[in-house]
């Protein structure tokens, strides 16, 4: 019944996601030329052979998917892989760096006729969905529509999954959509197998596969020639209410050493100007890249809010507080750190990160901080103690490199589904790491 009443809405949403749409168009959160793809029209042409659809929510996501996707094509030399996203961030990295044979469009909104739209143009031959969302409307009309969907790397956090168990004919039908499901945990495993999962396998996380964050060589050797011998942390990918405490320990950490640098990359860009603003005003001297500051000595704060160069800031500080975690957020990608040589801290809300938060803990690799006023004695314990930071670094590093045996379980489970696509059978079969 709730998805009958779900479905009925949706049919008379379109004018009002409409609206919704273009307000948020005004403000820089959907793309100001590709808006219409958000109602299901196509960006191009559908190109003939088989087509997998790839869909992920946001940059993460999408990022942890591109190893995948360039297995999936070596493995079908004829195959085309459309991938699917919400945001402009991610739409942009993703026209930066699919590889050929791959595109990228924005999703539909969840309004059936924009989904059957979307759906009907492009006759996806498989469906693979990156981690946790569970739009009705797309999910329905993908089941009756898309021969076979597959959940990679699913994620279900402890909230997500109260959630759903409030619903749980609702989450059922949703989830067994996929089969199969192939949990990031053991832990996510089995709350999607409470769920109602078909079936469920746990080949690793996606996101410890992923290659490196990238660093144009270039802009890293500026960056480092900047900051010369100067004591600097970095705090990556902040969300709301942090940045303001995050300055507050930088005061501190600037105490113990006079000339120390935080360099602060918000996890939305657009929000760097405003951020500036804020700092400036209570009193930091603020550097802003997006307006052609470089890390110098007249800032003691420098903004990174330029889009794909978290990886060379990761590369240009020994120390990394990862944000989303000092508010209830979740937390955001520990791994990225881990694999560039940072000593990590983050806050208490990791539980979107909660299996490579516990690894990583239990590696001796990265520092809990309780609170706000935890961080700047934790910072400045390390800045002290290079060794150390260096030793946590390479515990990280350990923690988190078995991105190989991750492809080839995840690739093994999908060979099934990838073995029935038009043209498959005249493509050499797998054949271990270099043969997917």
């Amino acid at each position: 019944m709730l998805l009958g009443l779900y479905r009925g809405a949706g049919r008379l949403a379109p004018p009002v996601a409409r609206l919704a749409l273009m307000r948020r168009r005004a403000r820089g959160k959907e793309h100001p030329d590709r808006f219409r793809e958000r109602m299901g029209h196509p960006r191009r042409t559908r190109p003939d052979g088989a087509l997998i659809w790839l869909h992920a929510a946001s940059v993460g996501e999408a990022q942890s998917a591109l190893p995948l996707i360039g297995r999936v094509l070596t493995r079908l030399p004829a195959a085309h892989v459309m991938v699917t996203s919400g945001t402009v961030t991610s739409a942009r990295l993703m026209d930066e760096r699919l590889p050929a044979r791959a595109f990228h469009q924005f999703a539909p909104v969840d309004c059936p006729a924009w989904v059957r739209r979307f759906l009907d143009h492009y006759r996806p031959d498989l469906a693979l969905w990156v981690e946790s969302e569970l739009w009705p409307a797309l999910l329905a009309e993908t089941a009756a529509r898309v021969p076979a969907a597959v959940l990679l790397n699913g994620r279900m956090s402890a909230r997500s999954f109260r959630r759903w168990r409030r619903f749980p004919d609702v989450a059922r039908r949703l989830i067994r959509a996929f089969d199969p499901v192939m949990a990031q945990s053991g832990t996510d495993a089995e709350r999607f197998r409470r769920l109602g999962a078909r079936r469920v396998e746990t080949p690793g996380n996606l996101k410890m596969a992923a290659a490196p964050l990238p660093a144009d060589p270039a802009a890293l050797a500026a960056v480092g020639q900047a900051l010369a011998d100067r004591p600097v942390w970095l705090a990556a990918s902040t969300h709301p209410g942090e940045e303001a405490a995050i300055a507050d320990a930088h005061r501190a950490v600037r105490r113990q050493f006079g000339d120390a640098l935080l360099i602060l990359v918000p996890r939305h860009p657009e929000r760097g100007p405003a951020i500036a603003d804020d700092l400036r005003r209570a009193g930091h001297a603020v550097g802003l890249r997006s307006a052609g500051a470089v890390p110098d000595r007249a800032a003691d704060i420098y903004i990174a809010d330029t889009l794909g160069e978290l990886g060379l800031f990761y590369r240009a500080a020994p120390v990394a507080f990862v944000g989303g975690s000092l508010t209830p957020h979740g937390g955001q990608n520990l791994i990225e750190p881990a694999q560039l040589d940072c000593a990590i801290l983050h806050g208490p809300h990791v539980g979107n990160f909660a299996e490579i938060a516990g690894v990583l803990r239990s590696a001796g690799a990265s520092e809990t901080v309780p609170s706000a006023d935890a961080l700047a004695p934790a910072v400045c314990c390390l800045l002290a103690d290079p060794a150390e930071c260096r030793d946590r670094a390479a515990r990280a590093a350990a923690a988190v490199e078995d991105s190989a045996g991750i492809l080839d379980r995840t690739m093994a489970l999908l060979e099934p589904c990838l073995a029935g696509l038009p043209g498959a059978a005249d493509a050499a079969p797998p054949s271990g790491r270099d043969g997917a």
